[in-house]
């Protein structure tokens, strides 16, 4: 049982890690793309939201991984 939620942790924490990747990635792009005035409106948005989407995901995990202090 301990075994397994070893593993289910190191997935976690793995998957937490790139999340984390993608959404400075995703903020670096989107650095980029707004000092350009020819870049596509629509797309700089959904750039964006897919940074507000990852940052939010990244939000629950981390409470998630939070231990329950009245467990």
């Amino acid at each position: 049982m301990a075994d397994n939620v070893d593993t289910q942790l190191f997935l976690n924490v793995d998957r937490l890690k790139q999340l984390r990747i993608e959404h400075r990635d995703l903020d670096d792009v989107i650095d980029r793309l707004s000092g350009d005035p020819c870049v596509d409106q629509l797309e700089l948005r959904r750039l964006k939201k897919r940074k507000l989407m990852l940052k939010d995901q990244i939000s629950r995990m981390e409470s998630s991984m939070i231990p329950d202090l009245n467990a």
